[in-house]
């Protein structure tokens, strides 16, 4: 007969055939998402051993021999840090804005620490040292060298990812940030409050339940689908185009605009007139506030928060393909789901999310000198600009100069890291530099494509050696599918004289195949 186990019980017993911890929460979401069958009524919810048997089976499955099959043996699964849970590699401030492309700050932790182990035989870097990231992107490497206690130079074409960095790193007085927080939201309440947008999507919400409830039950619906019960394309389309005339009768009764007038920027094609109306009165409340570094991470949770509120399904938040401005079947949520019509959830939760993550940092950061530069890492001055922006900062370098890189340069053709934040783009008025981006994706990977990424990342290296000391450690990570990163070395004049292979377990693309990265470590010939 069948053994039935209640959700704690089925917790101990998983636990103890794992022989590690599986929490009741653990068990519920396989539950929730259909992964095991669910059994009785609220209160009285149980499983089926053999349904957690088969399961645990499934994924116990060694990913670890099947991608060293496909990748090599040389693939070193310690670097793939798989004991880590998202929050522990989105942890306090590395989860302040979403990045295309950003390594695990584990990473970046493991080679700028001071430790050695079997794979890692010496020290690259020690506190009081300076590391330059020439590629900083979201800053992911100064975070981590200021709670190593390791001085940091950051250098990136793109003038968002510029302020995305340095809002990370810069200290703050979060009361005076979370007075501002308050005002504005309070201001967009009492914006809000008389528009018909308000009472349409209150009515939308209740009818979704509804609909929701009776056709898409939770979790047996998701059980049905993953048990191919159900088609969910098919059923998906067919209750999308059966709730379709209920949305267009609320939109025409509440006199809803879908759409804006002209469709010339980023902002005019991606987001509702409504949003668009919120956004705008948020960006002009920021306008008046007078600290520079408040104005700036104020700016940054506004920019976080409108990329949630792109008119798109939430399964193509990061691909973006048509604007979405109807209700829709999401195959992410297993129900249909609508467009937003108002910024004020998101604003709310993220505004608290940031100011909790900036206090979290605050607690483990180092006293150190750390600052991201907006240029071309092919011939800027880092001298020269650290001059201007902290004297005392460049006084130090000069005379200390950089002990060396740790970096992720961009993979040729996989993202045009401008367009990426266009809305930021859009509303802040940052002038763009895409035709100075090395490899973006809008020029492919071709063979021209590919000699120029050889050309910008060795001048790169060429120009960062200036302000290294003589006896430097580069430390790059890639993904060198096409071999080119023999030839930069060359280029440098630098040799590689290790390099480590990791699997990247947790990626965000679609594509869950199996994956790996090199990173390399290169020295003066």
């Amino acid at each position: 007969m069948p053994e039935l186990l209640s959700i704690k019980e089925a917790s101990q017993w998983a636990t103890e055939h794992l022989d590690k911890n599986i929490t009741p929460s653990n068990i519920s979401y396989l539950i929730q998402y259909g992964r095991v069958k669910k059994i009785g009524d609220n209160g009285s919810t149980q499983v089926l051993k053999e349904d957690l048997i088969e399961y645990y089976k499934e994924q116990n499955k060694s990913r670890q021999d099947d991608w060293k099959e496909q990748l090599g043996d040389d693939l070193n699964w310690a670097l793939s840090f798989e004991q880590y849970k998202e929050a522990e590699t989105t942890k306090h401030v590395h989860r302040l804005h979403p990045y295309k492309g950003k390594f695990i700050p584990q990473l970046v932790e493991y080679f700028l620490d001071n430790h050695t182990d079997k794979f890692k035989r010496e020290v690259y870097f020690k506190p009081g040292d300076i590391v330059l990231d020439p590629f900083s992107g979201s800053g992911t490497t100064m975070v981590q060298a200021c709670e190593l206690g390791i001085h940091t130079v950051g250098v990136d074409v793109s003038a968002f990812n510029t302020m995305i960095g340095n809002c990370k790193v810069e200290k703050y007085n979060l009361i005076v940030v979370q007075t501002e927080i308050s005002r504005i939201s309070n201001a967009l309440n009492k914006f809000i409050v008389d528009s018909n947008a308000v009472e349409f999507e209150q009515k939308l919400l209740q009818e979704l339940y509804v609909f929701n409830n009776k056709y898409f039950p939770v979790p047996g619906y998701k059980y049905k689908v993953r048990q191919k019960e159900i088609d969910e394309k098919t059923f998906g389309a067919e209750k999308e185009k059966e709730f379709l005339p209920v949305y267009n009768k609320l939109v025409e009764q509440y006199k809803i605009k879908l759409r804006q007038e002209n469709e010339n920027s980023f902002l005019d094609k991606w987001y509702t007139q409504h949003i668009r109306e919120e956004i705008e009165f948020v960006h002009n409340e920021i306008k008046k506030v007078q600290n520079p570094e408040t104005k700036k991470i104020l700016s940054v949770i506004l920019s976080r928060t409108i990329r949630s509120c792109r008119a798109t399904t939430h399964a193509d938040l990061a691909t973006l393909l048509e604007p979405v401005t109807t209700t829709y079947y999401c195959s992410k949520h297993g129900k249909m789901c609508k467009p937003l019509f108002s910024i004020m959830k998101w604003w709310n939760t993220y505004s608290k999310d940031t100011v909790k993550r900036l206090d979290q940092y605050n607690k483990l950061r180092k006293n150190t000198f750390h600052t991201c530069l907006t240029g071309d890492s092919r011939n800027i001055d880092i001298f020269e600009q650290l001059n201007n922006l902290n004297p005392e900062f460049a006084n130090l370098v000069q005379r200390q100069k950089i002990k060396g890189i740790f970096s992720s340069p961009p993979y040729v053709g996989l993202i045009d890291y401008h367009e990426q934040h266009a809305y930021a783009y859009d509303l802040f008025e940052l002038e763009r530099q895409d035709e100075l981006e090395i490899g973006p994706l809008y020029k492919g990977k071709g063979k021209d494509a590919r000699q120029s990424y050889i050309e910008g990342i060795s001048a790169v290296l060429n120009n960062s050696k200036k302000f290294l000391v003589d006896d430097y450690d580069i430390l790059l990570v890639a993904n060198d599918k096409f071999n080119m990163y023999p030839t930069i070395a060359e280029n440098a004049g630098m040799k590689i004289v290790n390099q480590y292979k990791r699997p990247v377990l947790n990626r965000t693309e679609k594509d869950k195949g199996a994956y790996s990265e090199i990173i390399f470590h290169l020295k003066n010939k």
